[in-house]
């Protein structure tokens, strides 16, 4: 998949193709409809398919206090938009001045200027152009006047309608499993493996914490079973893909006050991960994260959790 990180990227003459447009945060169920239309169309007709996306998001631009906390970052975005299939991908810098284009500019000069549209896929609900002023009809006015087709998608899924709100609202109370529902795959958080307090080390359970900044929106706190995964090792490599129990919290057992995720390896006490890029992905929250009264009871939650998480995980 190619990218192109402005419209000055974009080579000339790539068209005719089928592009669509939007924020792809999490790159969900509804996300995911959408493209699939797109890839058929583009099959259809032998066209290169487009999706063109906005980064920073436009709510951070334009309501900074009001900024959701992204599904993923940019990179892990790209890489998912990227198992869909798609031809390429426009990343679009998104400042006040491009928020102030009219529909028309903005059409004018994304999907016909630049990526010669000749087939428009959307949601039913999309919006764009100055204050949202730009939805579907528009874009089928825009169609006839400068010769491209428009095919709206409509809304599917759970109460009908897929939505990155309602999975940040289900990654907040760690219910992991209804969101993978609505992701279509497991939550992740990506990062690099730090040095931490070596307290599981000495409890039994060396653990891999990651660093910030990390990648992905993290969950509740509570204890996960999950994955770590290496994302530098080959994709068939042995230990690659791992079973673990993960941590999120402040460990208040300890008077913690910082939060951090930390992922114990399955039945493993020989690995060394520090500095390597990892991600964590989340299957099944099996607790919340609480105080215990003193090392023994806490070591002997931890045995507990490590049966269940091997449990899950079979």
């Amino acid at each position: 998949m190619h990218v192109w990180n402005s419209l000055d990227a974009v080579p000339v003459g790539i068209g005719p193709t089928v592009v669509t447009l939007g924020n792809f945060d999490g790159v969900h169920q509804g996300h995911r409809a959408v493209l699939r239309s797109v890839a058929e169309e583009a099959d259809l007709r032998g066209l290169t398919s487009v999706a063109v996306t906005f980064h920073p998001h436009p709510i951070a631009v334009l309501y900074p206090d009001k900024a959701p906390a992204e599904l993923t970052s940019l990179a892990q975005r790209l890489d998912l938009l990227a198992d869909t299939g798609l031809g390429a991908v426009l990343v679009l810098e998104f400042t006040r001045a491009f928020a102030a284009q009219t529909p028309r500019e903005f059409v004018e000069s994304v999907f016909v200027g630049a990526l010669g549209a000749q087939v428009v896929v959307v949601g039913a609900d999309t919006r764009f152009g100055v204050r949202n002023s730009g939805n579907v009809e528009t874009l089928r006015t825009l169609g006839v006047d400068l010769g491209f087709d428009v095919v709206a998608v409509d809304d599917i899924g759970h109460n009908g309608r897929w939505s990155s709100t309602r999975v940040r609202s289900l990654m907040a109370d760690g219910d992991v499993l209804a969101a993978s529902e609505l992701l279509g795959r497991r939550p992740r958080v990506d990062g690099i493996v730090v040095h931490g307090d070596h307290r599981g080390r000495e409890l039994g359970f060396p653990t891999a914490n990651l660093g910030e900044p990390i990648e992905g929106l993290v969950p509740g706190d509570g204890v996960y079973a999950g994955w770590l995964t290496r994302l530098s090792l080959p994709v068939d490599a042995p230990d690659r893909r791992l079973p673990a129990a993960i941590s999120i919290g402040t460990n208040p057992t300890f008077d913690g006050t910082s939060r951090r995720v930390e992922g114990y390896v399955l039945d493993r006490t020989d690995l060394e991960l520090y500095g390597e890029r990892i991600s964590y992905s989340f299957v099944r929250r099996l607790r919340p994260t609480v105080r215990f009264d003193g090392i023994e009871p806490l070591v002997e939650q931890m045995h507990a959790d490590v049966r269940r998480c091997r449990d899950e995980l079979a």
